[in-house]
C-alpha cells in the first residue's frame, strides 16, 4: 500500500516519533520552519532553549542518562557554530546524539548564501557521521541510519543538514522498522581466557568507564567483583558506574587521583578496563600505562573494535558492549581453591580515607560542610550535574555516588555544561532531585538556560560556587607565574537577584550553617531554585589556598 505524500519536515518528525524520540531540544530558526510546523501536530515535547550550545548540551545529557540519542535542532550558520560546543562534548564523552541543522536551499550552494556552511567540513573531525538529506523520500532512511550510527559501537554525535527546500518537498515513503540497540557479545573463548587470567592474578583491578551501561549491567558487575574480591575503580566522571560505598570500590581514576589508587594500578598484575578508553585525564596524562605496550597485562572490553589497540595494546581484547559483557561475566567463576583475601577491602579503606578527609578552607562558608550536609540529607537517587572548574572537585572527590544514572558531567571538561544538563535531567526524570554544581565563571557560559528551566518548570537546584574568578586558570597562573594574575578576575552579578527575576526561588548563602535550611527551602519551593554560595577567593582548591600555591611556586623558583 502506498504511503501518503508528506513534506520532508513531516517525514522527519514522523521518523523521530517512529524511533522513540521522547523530546526535542531546540532554538528555532527560519531555515527549518517546516519541521517546527510538523512538530505542532506531533506528540514529541519540544524544549525551547536560549542558545544553541545549551540546547546541544541538553541533548547530550539526555543521551547520557537514557542511552537513547538526544535530539537537538538548530538553524544554519551561527546556530550550528554555537551548537558545536555540545557536539564536542558528545564526541569525547561517547554520548548518542543527533543534531539537525537547517540549511540553505539546494540551488544556492557554492555561492556563499546567507549563513551557508559546509557541515561535512565543519563537523567532519568531531561527529561520527555528517550528511545532508538532499531528497525528501530519503528522510526515513537517513533518520534510521542516524539512530544506528549514534548508538552502535562507541556512541557519539551524528549531524544531519536539512536544506530548506527539501523540507517542503513532498514524497510518499514508508518508515523502516524502529531502531533497536545493536549489541556486540563476547565469545565463550575470550570469557574462558579472562577467567584463567583472573585465577592467576594476585593484584587485579577493574576500571569502569565509557557509555553503553545499564542498571542491570552495573548490578551484574558488582556481583562479579564480589566473587573475585576484585577492587573496582571508575574512570573520570563515571563514578555512578559502581556504588561508592560498596566494599569493593577503590575510587575514581580522574583529575587529582588518590595517590594510593594510582600506585595500586601501576602495581597491578591484571587491569580489566571495561567500556572506557583511559584517555588523558584518567590516565594521568598517559603515565599510568605505557604506550603502546602496557607493563601491566591489560584486558580491554569495548563495544568499538577500532578502540581496541588504538592507544594501548591489550593482552586480551574483548569486543563487546558493557551491557553484553556484564551479562556474560555472570558465568565467570572464581578459583574454588583460592583463599578469600582482603585486597579489595584494603583498596576500599584507602578510598574511604581519601574521600572522607574533609579539609577546612579559608572563609565562613566551608564546602566541606556543604558536602557533609548533602551526603546526609539528599536522596541516593538524586542526579548531580556539573561543568568544569576547581569547584567540581568537591563533588567528584567528596560525594559518594550510590546508584547508576545519578551523574551527568562532561569528560571533555566543558564549562557551562552543568545547568543545561540539569534541565535535561529534570525533564527526563521529573520525580528525582536534580542538583547542579556550577562555578561563577562556569555558570555564566550558559546562565541564559535558567530561563529554559523556568519556562519548563523544571525544579532543579543550582549551587553557584562563587569565588569571583576563573579559579582553575588562576590556580595555574599562581603555579607558573606567581603574583601575576591576568584575565582571570570576574565582577559578578547578584546571582540570587538574577534568578528571582526569572521567577525562581533564590537565596544567597554566606555561612556553612545557613546552607542546609536554604537547600530545604529551595527543594520545598517546587520551583527552579538557585543558591548563591559565596566562598572566600583564597579557597581555590580543597587542599591549598591561593596564597599557599603562590608561596610554593615562589619557593620553587627562588
Amino acid at each position: 500500500m502506498n504511503a501518503t505524500a508528506k513534506s520532508g519536515g513531516q517525514l522527519l518528525v514522523d521518523a523521530l516519533g517512529h524511533h522513540g524520540a521522547d523530546r526535542v531540544f531546540c532554538v528555532p530558526g527560519e531555515s527549518y520552519l517546516a519541521v517546527l510546523d510538523a512538530l505542532y501536530d506531533a506528540s514529541i515535547p519540544v524544549t525551547v532553549c536560549r542558545q544553541e550550545g545549551g540546547a546541544a548540551m541538553m541533548a547530550d545529557a539526555h543521551g547520557k542518562l537514557t542511552g537513547r540519542p538526544g535530539i537537538c535542532m538548530v538553524t544554519r550558520g551561527p546556530g550550528a557554530t554555537n551548537a558545536a560546543a555540545g557536539v564536542h562534548v558528545a564526541a569525547q564523552d561517547s554520548t548518542p546524539m543527533i543534531l539537525f541543522i537547517g540549511q540553505i536551499e539546494r540551488g544556492m550552494r557554492e555561492r556563499e548564501a546567507f549563513q551557508e556552511v559546509d557541515y561535512r567540513q565543519m563537523f567532519g573531525g568531531v561527529a561520527k557521521w555528517v550528511a545532508e538529506i538532499d531528497h525528501a523520500h530519503r528522510v526515513p532512511e537517513f533518520i534510521s541510519r542516524a539512530y544506528h550510527v549514534a548508538t552502535c559501537g562507541r556512541p557519539g554525535p551524528v549531524v544531519l543538514a536539512l536544506p530548506e527546500d527539501m523540507l517542503v518537498e513532498t514524497a510518499s515513503v514508508d518508515q523502516p522498522d524502529p531502531w533497536v540497540q545493536v549489541e556486540t557479545h563476547p565469545g565463550l573463548n575470550v570469557m574462558s581466557d579472562l577467567q584463567k587470567r583472573l585465577w592467576a592474578a594476585k593484584r587485579p583491578i577493574a576500571i569502569l568507564g565509557g557509555s553503553r551501561w545499564s542498571v542491570e549491567a552495573v548490578s551484574a558487575f558488582s556481583r562479579f567483583a564480589e566473587r573475585f574480591d576484585l577492587p573496582v575503580a571508575c574512570s573520570f566522571r563515571r563514578q555512578m558506574l559502581f556504588d561508592n560505598l560498596h566494599p569493593n570500590y577503590a575510587g575514581d581514576v580522574g583529575i587529582g587521583i588518590n595517590p594510593m589508587l594510582a600506585e595500586r594500578i601501576k602495581a597491578s598484575d591484571l587491569i580489566l578496563l571495561v567500556g572506557g578508553r583511559l584517555s588523558e585525564m584518567p590516565s594521568q596524562s598517559y603515565t599510568l600505562l605505557d604506550i603502546p605496550q602496557p607493563s601491566q597485562p591489560l584486558v580491554h572490553v569495548h563495544p568499538d573494535a577500532e578502540e581496541l589497540g588504538r592507544v594501548y595494546r591489550p593482552a586480551l581484547a574483548i569486543h563487546a558492549s558493557p551491557t553484553a559483557f556484564c551479562r556474560a561475566v555472570e558465568g565467570v567463576q572464581p578459583n574454588p581453591e583460592a583463599t578469600t583475601g582482603s585486597y579489595a577491602e584494603a583498596a576500599h579503606a584507602d578510598y574511604l580515607a581519601w574521600s572522607g578527609a574533609r579539609p577546612q578552607t579559608p572563609g565562613q562558608l566551608q564546602m566541606a560542610g556543604v558536602m557533609d550536609w548533602i551526603e546526609s540529607h539528599v536522596a541516593e537517587d538524586a542526579i548531580f550535574t556539573n561543568g568544569a572548574g576547581n569547584y567540581a572537585t568537591w563533588l567528584h572527590r567528596f560525594h559518594r555516588f550510590r546508584k547508576y544514572g545519578t551523574q551527568a558531567a562532561p569528560t571533555s571538561g566543558s564549562m557551562g555544561y552543568g545547568l543545561p544538563a540539569a534541565v535535561a535531567a529534570k525533564l527526563a526524570f521529573p520525580d528525582r532531585t536534580v542538583v547542579c554544581f556550577a562555578g561563577d565563571g562556569c555558570l555564566q557560559m550558559t546562565m541564559q538556560e535558567f530561563g529554559t528551566a523556568c519556562q519548563e518548570q523544571a525544579a532543579i537546584i543550582v549551587l553557584v560556587i562563587d569565588n569571583g574568578m576563573y579559579g582553575t586558570i588562576r590556580m595555574h597562573q599562581e603555579k607558573h607565574y606567581p603574583g601575576r594574575s591576568s584575565a582571570t578576575t570576574l565582577v559578578n552579578p547578584d546571582f540570587a537577584a538574577l534568578a528571582k527575576a526569572y521567577g525562581a526561588h533564590a537565596e544567597t548563602v554566606e555561612r556553612t550553617d545557613a546552607f542546609g535550611p536554604a537547600f530545604e527551602r529551595a527543594l520545598a519551593s517546587g520551583k527552579p531554585a538557585l543558591l548563591h554560595l559565596k566562598i572566600d577567593s583564597e579557597a581555590i582548591t580543597p587542599m591549598a589556598s591561593l596564597a599557599q600555591i603562590r608561596k610554593a611556586a615562589e619557593a620553587a623558583t627562588a
